[in-house]
């Protein structure tokens, strides 16, 4: 949006979260509360943006910078924590130059929306107040600033809870700390702001009752959407946010082609992307960085985080996935579990209670039952038998297992890596392969079978 920059505050600690970490560090869908507002304000492609960071300044910066690698933000440090006033003080100097609209944020506030930011800054401009901010009317009030009108409903000033009289504690109109204004008039309003108050601070809604005693024109935009305005306060308001946030987010999906067979038992991260025609079974956790192509199917009590999958997959039931690659028309589970660095190639089958790490499964192979196959590399067409395992690890390294293409191996069979085994082998059941196996060959390493006749009539009987 030409001509605005974009302000957000981010600098306390949140003390009523109890927390050693910054309160917009706090996940909400798997991303940072202050990501879910950088994001809104990246959506009005501002020309400027300013991040104002106090308490944990490094960590913020290192968090937003994963998730939000190109959002050209400009960090400012403020050293005391005096206010929002002060605050807004402290960015000015990234402001310099500027001589458009600032609008000016609250980290904490993760569900606004840019559509909403929009519409405000749209009344902002057409109303044409050198101030405006962004007021709504919540369930309950407590908490928050409240909107003083004069007769006739014109703007007059914000107090704060702690300043209010009785009276204007009963109001229900509440600033939202969103706030528009003429860049070329904010420093000069910022440097009149006192901190004759309860709290001691410097308070940014003493910006409207300056900009109403200079005549130049306050205004509050209403918008009726509470729930998408209001902050986090502590892990209270924040499961309160997560639950209407997860709503959104999955209505939004099934908008889109997506069945949640059980929406409310769900939960989707923010970043999560899913295909059309695909269906979610209840109870189903997805994300972060989970890409689930179309018609894909996963089954109840299912979490898949960081993963990526094709076209027509299968996760049936009770599994986990972490890091996996899995390519189309592939089936997965009941009850496994597939670790970091796993990639199936398409049709590739994982049954039931099996573990895969850092291994290739190549194009139809299947690992069906109880087996573990870590650091491994399996060709394409490989049956694997019930209870099979890699014995990669010696105690101080970390070994790998190669299978070829058309490799039989039989159940309870042990790859003591490094193995390789030829294309087509076949591995008889019960094997504890030490040894390479060229191509074609069958490879059997077990004891001889021994038969003791009339082994029942001597055996020792159980004391009745």
């Amino acid at each position: 949006m030409s001509g605005l920059a974009v302000v957000i505050l981010a600098a306390g600690q949140g003390t009523r979260m109890l927390s050693q970490q910054p309160k917009v560090l706090h996940a909400l869908a798997g991303i940072p509360l202050l990501a879910h507002v950088v994001r809104a304000a990246m959506g009005l492609r501002p020309e400027r943006l300013v991040v104002v960071v106090g308490f944990g300044a490094g960590a913020i910066q290192e968090a937003i910078g994963k998730v939000l690698p190109n959002a050209g933000i400009t960090w400012v440090t403020q050293e005391e924590r005096l206010g929002t006033a002060h605050a807004v003080g402290c960015a000015l100097p990234a402001l310099s130059g500027f001589h458009g609209d600032v609008l000016i944020l609250n980290g904490d506030h993760p569900l606004i929306r840019t559509p909403i930011l929009e519409a405000f800054v749209a009344a902002h401009r057409d109303e044409g107040w050198a101030v405006t901010l962004l007021s709504t009317t919540p369930a309950t009030a407590a908490g928050y600033g409240r909107v003083v009108r004069r007769a006739g409903g014109r703007l007059e000033r914000v107090v704060e809870e702690k300043d209010a009289t009785p009276a204007e504690r009963d109001l229900v109109e509440v600033s939202t700390g969103t706030y528009c204004l003429a860049a070329d008039r904010l420093p000069g309003w910022i440097a009149r702001v006192g901190n004759a108050n309860a709290q001691g601070e410097y308070y940014l809604p003493d910006v409207v009752a300056l900009a109403v005693a200079d005549g130049v024109g306050a205004g509050a935009f209403h918008h009726p959407e509470a729930a998408s305005l209001v902050g986090v306060n502590n892990r209270r308001h924040l499961a309160q946010l997560e639950g209407l946030l997860r709503d959104r987010l999955v209505g939004e999906w099934m908008d889109r082609g997506v069945t949640f067979v059980d929406p409310s038992s769900c939960w989707v991260a923010a970043d999560v992307e899913l295909g059309a025609d695909t269906v979610i079974f209840p109870h189903v956790i997805l994300g972060p960085g989970v890409v689930v192509g179309r018609d894909c199917e996963i089954g109840p009590f299912c979490q898949v985080v960081r993963s990526r999958l094709a076209e027509r997959v299968r996760v049936l039931s009770f599994c986990h996935l972490e890091g996996a690659e899995i390519a189309a028309d592939c089936v997965v589970g009941p009850y496994s579990r597939l670790r970091p660095g796993t990639e199936l190639a398409s049709k590739a089958r994982i049954g039931n209670f099996c573990e895969t790490k850092k291994a290739r499964i190549g194009v139809g192979s299947k690992v069906n039952h109880l087996s573990y196959i870590g650091d491994a590399e399996v060709g394409a067409g490989v049956n694997i038998g019930a209870g099979t395992i890699t014995c990669n690890y010696d105690g101080i390294l970390k070994h790998k297992t190669v299978l070829g293409d058309g490799v039989f191996v039989g159940s309870d069979t042990h790859f003591v890596a490094p193995i390789t085994v030829g294309d087509r082998a076949v591995v008889g059941a019960g094997t504890t392969v030490t040894e390479d196996i060229p191509a074609d060959a069958l490879a059997v390493a077990r004891a001889p079978q021994r038969n003791i006749p009339n082994w029942t009539a001597r055996r020792p009987k159980r004391s009745k």
